[in-house]
């Protein structure tokens, strides 16, 4: 099985891209720099068609969408930027969009393609603690993304995830998250295995429970 990973050179995605190659799958991962092997920034149009031609007629089974940025982790509502809010819903909505895109000709050659977006709990309606205001819009707007991707795709039989990865320790979860990335991780390979035209449109955790819209 050939997987691509974004955003696969630290945290949960250097742990799927590490984990996935360890099982045996072929695995493509990409970086803003060349860390991970392939050079990807996914707000960048330029580069993602660079990269859509690099890989010009190889089937992918699995494209995870996992790269983002989490830059107002306890910010105040007075610190806001338009830049920050440009940078924020670029790389986490509009990068992911442009990914599917890119990628779309190589999962039209897989038998069974599967696209896993990695959104967050945060992205749900029904939790409204406050604060971390881009992250949160920008989490909610690329799981709309994934929704309506899984009911466009479902014609092609183009399978379509949206996960929450748990509150993980990592650069970007802090040191206080709940489970290790490596729990994050095999969790979830599982639910992406289980991701089937039956499912397609799931909003999940890493470990299987349905997340409220």
């Amino acid at each position: 099985m050939h997987v691509v990973v974004t955003g696969s050179s630290r945290g949960i995605g250097r742990e799927l891209k590490t984990r996935l190659a360890a099982r045996g799958d072929r695995v493509t991962g990409t970086s803003r720099d060349h860390s991970s092997g392939t050079r990807l920034d996914v707000s960048d149009p330029g580069q993602q068609a660079r990269f859509a031609a690099q890989i010009k007629g190889d089937a992918v089974d699995l494209l995870v969408c996992n790269a983002g940025v989490y830059l107002d982790k306890a910010m105040k509502l007075e610190d806001y930027s338009a830049e920050l809010w440009n940078k924020t819903l670029t790389v986490n909505v509009s990068g992911v969009f442009l990914t599917v895109q890119a990628m779309l000709p190589n999962l039209r050659l897989a038998e069974t393609p599967r696209i896993a977006i990695i959104s967050s709990q945060m992205a749900s309606n029904a939790r409204a603690p406050g604060g971390s205001y881009a992250y949160r819009a920008s989490k909610a707007a690329v799981l709309n993304l994934g929704r309506n991707l899984a009911t466009d795709l479902a014609q092609e039989r183009i399978a379509v995830g949206i996960y929450h990865p748990g509150w993980v320790r990592t650069d970007m979860g802090g040191s206080s998250g709940e489970i290790s990335v490596e729990e994050s991780a095999i969790g979830l390979m599982h639910e992406f295995d289980m991701l089937s035209m039956e499912t397609t449109g799931c909003f999940h955790s890493w470990d299987g429970r349905v997340q409220p819209y």
